[in-house]
C-alpha cells in the first residue's frame, strides 16, 4: 500500500507554487484574457467618439457585449468538443486566434467606420474573448493543483488588470499618436504573440474523459453539482459573499461627485488607489489562503471586506476631505481584493474537472447576478436613507452570506471540508423518483415563476427610484411600460436578463430535482 503524500508546510507550498510553470502559464493567459476587455469597454467607444460617431450609435455598439453576460450558454461545448490532448488549450488557441483577425480587421475601418462593420467586428471580438476566458478558467481548474491555486488567484489578477490597462488606456493614449489602424493591427499581434504560451502550457495531470454526449455535457454538471450534500447554501454563498460589497460599490461615483470632490481626484482615487489596492489585496488575499487555508481566510475577509464599507460612512460625514477619502477608497478597495481572493480559490476548489468549462462558467454567472441587481436597491436607499447611513447599512448586508458560509465552512475550520469540494461522494437520494415528463413541468414552472419575479422586482425598483424620495407617485404600471420599451442599449439587456435567469433557474430546479430523487425509469412499452 503506498504512504499517504506529505503535507506540505507553507513556506514549502509557496516555494513549490512559484517555481511551477503551471502557475505562469495561467498567470500569462490571464494577459491574454484582459487584453480584448479593456479594448471593448474602453479604446472602441473613445475611437468612435474621435472619428465623429454620435453618442447614441456608440451606445447601440455596447450591446455588442453580451457575449460576456450569457458565455455560460455555450461553454458545455467546450466541455464536449475538444482534441483528446490539449483540449481547453486548443478552444484557447481557437479563442487567441479569433481575437487576432478581429482586432487586426478594425484597422480596415480605422479611417472610415461604419455602424454596421464596428458592430459586427465588436461582437466577434466579445464573443471570441468570452469563449477564451471560458477556456482558460476551465484549464485552470484542470491543470493548478491546491498549494497554487492562491498564488495563481493573485498573479491572475495582476495580469488581467494590467492588460485591461493597456488594451484601453494604453491603445486610446496611443491610437491618435501612431494612427488607429496600426494601433489595431499591433494588438491584434499581440494574440498571436501569445500563442506560443498556450502551445508550451502544461497538460493537466488526470483529467476525466469528456462527456459522453451534448446532453451529458449540459445536464450533468448540474446534477452532479447538485448532489452534493451542501449544493443550495453553496449557491446561495456565491451569490450573497459579496452582495454587500457589490451595493456599497454601485454608486460609488456619484457619491464622490455629489460631496464635490473633482472628476480628477476621482480618476485618482478610482483609477489609480483602487486599482493598485485591489491587486495588491488580491495577491495577499492568495498567499493568505495557502497560509492559513481557504476555509479561515473566506471568514476573515468576509468580515473584512464588509467594515471597509465604514470607511465611506466616515467620507460622508466629513464631506470633502482629500486623505480620508483616498484612504477609503484604499480600504474598500483593499478589502475587497482580499475577500476576491479567497472566493476565487473557492470556485477553483468545487469545480469539477471533467465539467470544468460549464460549471465554473455557472458558478461565475451566479456571483455576476448578483453585481446586476445590486445597483438598483442602492439607488431606492440612498433615497430614503442619505449616504452615510446607507454605508453603514451596507455592513450587516454581509450576515445572510456569512450565514451561508456557516452552512458548509464552520468558522473554526482551516480549511474547505472535503464534502463541499468537487469530487465528494454523492448524497442520499430522497423520496420516490420523478418522471423525466414532471421533470420538464417543474422547470418549466420555475423558469416561468424566476422570470416573472425578476420582471416584478426591477419594475418595483424602476418605481421606487422614480418616487424621488417621495416627490412623486408610486406608479409600477407606468415603471413596467418603462421597463418593456428599453430606451438605451443597456435597458435592452434588463429585458432580456430574466428570461435567460429564468431558463437557468428552471434547469437548475430540474437538475436538484433529478440529483436528490433521481429520475424514474421508463416502463416496457405495451
Amino acid at each position: 500500500m503506498a504512504a499517504p503524500a506529505q503535507k506540505l508546510t507553507t513556506s514549502q507550498s509557496l516555494r513549490a507554487a512559484f517555481s511551477s510553470w503551471r502557475l505562469g502559464s495561467v498567470s500569462l493567459l490571464s494577459f491574454s484574457s484582459g487584453l480584448p476587455l479593456g479594448l471593448v469597454l474602453t479604446a472602441i467607444p473613445f475611437w468612435m467618439q474621435q472619428e465623429g460617431i454620435d453618442i447614441k450609435s456608440i451606445g447601440l455598439v455596447t450591446l455588442a457585449q453580451a457575449p460576456y453576460a450569457f458565455k455560460f450558454l455555450w461553454s458545455p461545448l467546450m466541455d464536449r468538443f475538444a482534441p483528446r490532448r490539449g483540449r481547453k488549450r486548443a478552444w484557447i488557441a481557437i479563442g487567441q486566434v479569433l481575437l487576432a483577425a478581429s482586432v487586426a480587421a478594425l484597422a480596415l475601418w480605422a479611417g472610415r467606420p461604419t455602424m454596421g462593420a464596428i458592430t459586427v467586428l465588436t461582437l466577434l471580438i466579445s464573443f471570441s474573448s468570452s469563449t477564451q476566458d471560458i477556456a482558460i478558467d476551465a484549464y485552470t481548474v484542470e491543470v493548478l493543483r491546491k498549494e497554487e491555486q492562491g498564488a495563481a488567484v493573485g498573479a491572475r489578477v495582476a495580469l488581467y488588470r494590467a492588460a485591461m490597462y493597456i488594451g484601453g488606456a494604453v491603445v486610446v493614449s496611443i491610437g491618435p499618436k501612431i494612427g488607429w489602424g496600426l494601433a489595431f493591427v499591433l494588438l491584434g499581434l499581440v494574440f498571436l504573440a501569445l500563442l506560443p504560451v498556450t502551445a508550451l502550457a502544461p497538460e493537466p495531470e488526470g483529467v476525466p474523459p469528456a462527456p459522453a454526449s451534448l446532453r451529458a455535457a449540459v445536464w450533468d454538471p448540474f446534477v452532479s453539482f447538485f448532489r452534493h450534500p451542501r449544493a443550495l447554501e453553496i449557491a446561495s454563498f456565491l451569490f450573497l459573499y459579496k452582495f454587500s460589497n457589490n451595493v456599497a460599490e454601485a454608486l460609488v461615483r456619484p457619491f464622490l461627485g455629489q460631496l464635490g470632490y473633482h472628476p480628477l481626484e476621482v480618476g485618482i482615487a478610482t483609477g489609480t488607489i483602487s486599482l493598485f489596492a485591489n491587486i495588491g489585496g488580491t495577491i495577499l488575499g492568495g498567499l493568505a489562503c495557502t497560509a492559513w487555508g481557504v476555509g479561515r481566510a473566506l471568514w476573515v475577509f468576509g468580515v473584512v471586506q464588509a467594515l471597509a464599507h465604514g470607511g465611506y460612512a466616515v467620507v460622508a460625514e466629513l464631506g470633502i476631505n482629500r486623505p480620508a477619502m483616498y484612504a477609503a477608497m484604499g480600504l474598500e478597495a483593499g478589502a475587497i481584493g482580499l475577500g476576491t481572493a479567497a472566493f476565487n480559490v473557492l470556485l477553483l476548489r468545487i469545480t469539477q474537472k471533467r465539467f470544468s468549462a460549464t460549471q465554473y462558467a455557472l458558478f461565475s454567472s451566479i456571483f455576476a447576478l448578483n453585481r446586476t441587481v445590486a445597483g438598483p436597491p442602492a439607488g431606492v436607499l440612498i433615497d430614503a436613507l442619505g449616504w452615510r447611513d446607507f454605508f453603514l447599512l451596507t455592513i450587516p448586508m454581509a450576515i445572510p452570506g456569512m450565514v451561508m458560509l456557516q452552512r458548509f465552512v464552520p468558522w473554526q475550520a482551516r480549511e474547505i471540508p472535503e464534502t463541499a469540494e468537487a469530487d465528494l461522494g454523492a448524497g442520499e437520494k430522497v423520496g420516490a423518483p420523478v418522471t423525466a415528463g414532471a421533470l420538464v413541468r417543474r422547470g418549466l414552472y420555475a423558469a416561468v415563476l424566476s422570470a416573472g419575479l425578476f420582471y416584478l422586482t426591477s419594475a418595483v425598483l424602476l418605481a421606487l427610484r422614480a418616487m424621488h424620495g417621495g416627490k412623486a407617485p408610486f406608479e409600477l404600471a407606468r415603471a413596467t411600460a418603462v421597463m418593456l420599451h428599453p430606451a438605451r442599449p443597456s435597458d435592452w439587456l434588463d429585458l432580456v436578463g430574466p428570461p435567460v435567469a429564468g431558463v437557468v433557474i428552471g434547469f437548475a430546479w430540474a437538475a436538484f430535482l433529478a440529483a436528490r430523487h433521481g429520475i424514474a425509469a421508463r416502463g416496457p412499452r405495451g
